[in-house]
């Protein structure tokens, strides 16, 4: 098994552009297993947006070492990242702000317009995915306001944190507010009031919005607190006005299948004891909501009314991640379907759930149960080492139900995913000092987003 390992791991190396020395022999070395500790899940998992961003344009690739596209969203979680580096003695304070400035200057200085192609973003906001060769628009892909909410998100954590006189410090802030103050929130608007997820060059918006309670509150939030371009008062009132409160699993909450509605707001953004007017209602907060959802999700995976293989109390955490696909007979003699990549998840609302299990379910919500949570990883990195873990990490998923000839052990992913490694770096953080937490809590822009939503209470009165 480690021999076969070896082989895709050196075949990995050499399919990655961008490498580093230090990548390769750890990548090259394979070998014994590294006990499961939260440092080495932070250390190699902050490696992943280190050594891949791409050379040229420092944008963060969508997955690794399948090359594909960047992430505009997995770029914001990359510049997040850079910052836990420096606090974790991974990089130097140095070294961390010149990736950080370079990457702030790539982003202002792409092209911005209406056209088809050869621009990377419009009125502010960036499209979904970028190609490798430029950070251009790839292929036909959408003008993403909720990935361009996460890019804001790390763009505004540097700011806050790079607070020093020097000229680079000083550039890092000045260009972060640039890219900021630049998105037109207010033009994204449809007839309801509702921020669209998206537009498209020659075709206008596209039908979907944002409404129901989702990953969506830091583009609220960032959308509010815009000095140039802000949303109106309302806004965060209608989107509360879509929100869908039920029981799961003997939780009863604010309803999201997957475990990534529940954590990506909550990476940049310390909901613990503010409330809206939503939540003063209910007697709750955000945290606790997301508290709620991560042990119900949990709870769906250890009462498995599907018999899928492996799932237990601490093998568990459904999100959107990648999959086998295909079908396959099952014991019952039933034919089971798997999804490729699949925003997989279980609530009140739908359980979308074929056995596959991602890494990044538990730890994106390391903060609101952090003994469930460290004992799911720790299973998942001790169990499943060779197949599960690698130079940066945990990969992004497995599915022990899915047995077939070349793979009797099931299924196990080749890939790491960029949107699927920031939650795990990023929350592990926060539960361990309250980093992004508190750096948010003292930016400006997030802060007034926050009031004008309506929040009061904890931190934000002081």
């Amino acid at each position: 098994m480690k021999s076969v390992n070896y082989l895709l791991l050196v075949f990995a190396a050499l399919l990655t552009a961008c490498q580093t020395p230090s990548t390769v022999e750890r990548v090259v070395a394979g070998g014994e297993a590294v006990p499961f500790s939260l440092d080495e899940v932070q250390r190699r998992t902050f490696d992943f947006f280190w050594e891949t961003a791409l050379e040229d344009n420092y944008q963060i690739p969508d997955r690794w070492p399948t090359r594909r596209f960047s992430s505009i969203a997995a770029t914001g979680f990359g510049l997040t990242s850079y910052l836990i580096g420096v606090e974790r003695g991974f990089v130097t304070r140095q070294a961390a702000a010149d990736r950080v400035q370079k990457t702030l200057e790539v982003l202002w200085e792409l092209p911005q317009g209406d056209a088809e192609s050869g621009v990377s973003g419009y009125k502010g906001l960036f499209y979904h995915f970028l190609t490798y060769e430029d950070a251009t628009r790839y292929k036909t892909t959408e003008l993403s306001t909720i990935d361009s909410g996460l890019l804001l998100a790390g763009v505004l954590s540097t700011q806050t944190y790079f607070d020093g006189d020097n000229e680079t410090e000083q550039s890092i802030r000045d260009l972060a507010d640039k890219l900021y103050r630049r998105v037109e929130w207010d033009w994204a608007l449809n007839e309801k009031g509702r921020l669209s997820m998206g537009w498209k060059p020659g075709k206008g918006f596209i039908k979907a919005d944002w409404h129901g309670y989702n990953e969506a509150m830091i583009l609220l939030v960032l959308g509010l607190g815009s000095p140039t371009h802000p949303l109106p008062d309302d806004a965060w009132k209608k989107w509360t006005e879509t929100y869908d409160w039920d029981e799961f699993q003997g939780y009863d909450h604010l309803n999201f299948s997957p475990l990534f509605g529940h954590q990506y707001s909550h990476m940049y953004v310390d909901f613990r004891g503010i409330q809206d007017a939503y939540m003063q209602e209910r007697g709750s907060d955000y945290f606790k909501n997301s508290t709620e959802a991560t042990l119900a999700n949990r709870a769906h995976c250890v009462e498995n009314s599907a018999g899928f293989v492996g799932y237990g109390p601490d093998q568990w955490g459904l999100t959107a991640c990648d999959g086998p696909g295909g079908r396959m007979q099952g014991a019952d003699g039933k034919e089971l379907k798997f999804w490729r990549y699949k925003a997989r998840g279980a609530s009140a609302r739908h359980v979308i759930d074929d056995g596959t299990i991602t890494p990044t379910a538990a730890g994106g919500s390391f903060p609101f149960a952090p003994q469930e949570c460290e004992a799911a990883l720790a299973q998942m990195w001790t169990t499943h080492y060779d197949s599960l873990v690698g130079p940066y990490g945990f990969k992004d998923a497995f599915n022990l139900t899915y047995v077939t000839e070349d793979r009797p052990q099931g299924w196990f992913d080749v890939d790491y995913l960029g949107i699927d490694q920031g939650p795990i770096l990023i929350q592990i953080e926060n539960e361990r000092s309250g980093l992004v937490w508190d750096l948010m809590s003292r930016n400006p822009y997030v802060r007034k987003g926050l009031e004008r939503a309506g929040f009061t209470g904890g931190w934000l009165a002081k």
